[in-house]
């Protein structure tokens, strides 16, 4: 069995496209359902963020699988498939295993750096097991991915200089939503915080995005307003980072006060219409309107961006002010990047080992079998043995055993460690001529008994 990956990102694909292929958490687990009728794919863990959505899959063969991973994609998005190829990248076993390491530890996100897709892969991973998609395979590597994420943030400042796409959003937006106005133009020597520091926010939406810009703000002075459909989550958020909760109904009346709106609900339509911004923009009297609208699809009508004093930034604008940000962080980059290739090399290394086991536990438990029938054989030629006598031979003729197979299968095992590790385990089945049955017996699939993460 081999991993595989199919999907689509901020890397492959533009807003619009990501746009079409949001999945909510329900429709993921839509997908995880249908892996269990599935002919190719044994496992699986669906990764579905505001900047991706990937397919990871333990397979038994590539062609078939990559046909069954496309269906179910264009399937669950409804966008049709031959509208979702030109986007798609399939990764195929080590480079599969590399791509969820590089995921996994920021490397490879909107924002390089960014902790949140730690959180994100640790939940999907956690909802592949409740629904019972995921076993030996994909519960090893990502529970190993994961920990070298963990190991990126810990070893390195990549925190400090992978910004969240809030924190980039915010400072683009600061000059605008400063309290002494977006005629500053530049942030003239000052950081972004102190820019905004005083101002006053509404965040719309009370999700894990939404807990991340409130808490930022909170943190750099700004005073948080959250508004959200169901008011006990409005509320939890507003007390966490010491802010107030307005109704869904009052945010038309909360725009002619804020400096800055801020917008991820998840919702499948546009939250905030252009009219509902163009009115308070008229009653505001020239005062600036800094919107971040980290939603996919978009929360906020994009046209907003004409109106007068209105500056908006949305996840394209963020992926552009990226992209020409790109060299600020490459030293930390590549210390992280140092872990990720260590990582994704020891678990190679013990996904290498784990293979010949099975073999070597077939191996075992054939020369068990002969033992055993040897035993039985001088019981019936020596009827008259004593029970120490037969006790003695008993152990002498295991230890035998034991001591002729030591060496050879912790070599083998060393062995199989390497690279080109595979015909070392091939070369000891053909040795003791086992069956492949048997070693198939030892590493029959367990789905959904993984540790959690």
């Amino acid at each position: 069995m081999s991993v595989l990956v199919m999907g689509l990102s901020h890397r492959s694909a533009p807003v619009e496209a990501l746009e079409d292929v949001a999945l909510g958490k329900d429709e993921a687990a839509k997908i995880l359902d249908e892996v269990h009728t599935a002919s190719h794919l044994s496992e699986a863990v669906v990764v579905a963020t505001c900047n991706r959505l990937e397919l990871y899959a333990d397979v038994a063969t590539f062609h078939g699988a990559v046909e069954e991973a496309g269906a179910l994609l264009s399937s669950h998005t409804g966008v049709p498939l031959e509208l979702l190829t030109p986007y798609l990248y399939v990764h195929y076993d080590e480079r599969a295993v590399s791509h969820l390491f590089h995921v996994v530890s920021g490397l490879d996100s909107m924002v390089v750096g960014e902790t949140q897709i730690l959180g994100q892969v640790r939940e999907s991973f956690r909802l592949a097991q409740t629904s019972g998609a995921t076993g030996r395979v994909l519960t090893e590597l990502f529970q190993s991915a994961l920990r070298a994420g963990k190991r990126a943030h810990a070893e390195t400042d990549i925190d400090a200089a992978g910004r969240s796409l809030v924190t980039v959003g915010v400072a683009s937006l600061a000059p605008a939503i400063a309290p002494d106005g977006w005629a500053v133009g530049q942030l003239d020597g000052r950081s972004w915080r102190e820019l905004v520091n005083g101002s006053r926010a509404l965040v719309v939406g009370a999700g894990s995005m939404s807990a991340l810009a409130a808490s930022t703000l909170a943190d750099a002075g700004v005073e948080v307003i959250v508004a959200n459909r169901t008011p006990e989550h409005a509320s939890r958020l507003a007390s966490s980072v010491g802010g107030h909760v307005v109704a869904m109904s009052d945010v038309p009346a909360q725009l002619d006060r804020v400096d800055l709106l801020v917008s991820c609900t998840g919702a499948t339509g546009v939250v905030i219409p252009y009219d509902l911004v163009e009115e308070a923009v008229e009653r505001r009297a020239g005062r600036p309107l800094g919107i971040l609208d980290l939603a996919l699809p978009h929360d906020v009508d994009a046209s907003v961006a004409e109106l007068p004093g209105v500056v908006l930034a949305d996840l394209s604008t963020l992926a552009e002010a990226q992209d020409a940000d790109g060299g600020v962080v490459a030293d930390h980059v590549e210390e992280v990047r140092a872990i990720v290739v260590d990582e994704v090399a020891a678990y190679a290394t013990a996904r290498r080992s784990a293979r010949v086991a099975p073999t070597v536990v077939a191996l075992r438990t054939m020369a068990d079998d002969v033992v055993e029938a040897e035993l039985s054989r001088m019981e019936g030629r020596l009827p008259d043995l004593d029970e120490r006598s037969r006790a003695e031979v008993s152990a002498t003729v295991r230890r035998v055993v034991d001591k002729l197979l030591h060496s050879p299968t912790v070599r083998v095992k060393e062995l199989a460690a390497q690279p080109d590790g595979a015909s070392y385990e091939a070369a000891l089945r053909e040795l003791f001529a086992l069956d492949r049955r048997a070693i198939d017996a030892v590493v029959k699939p367990d789905r959904g008994h993984g540790d959690q993460a």
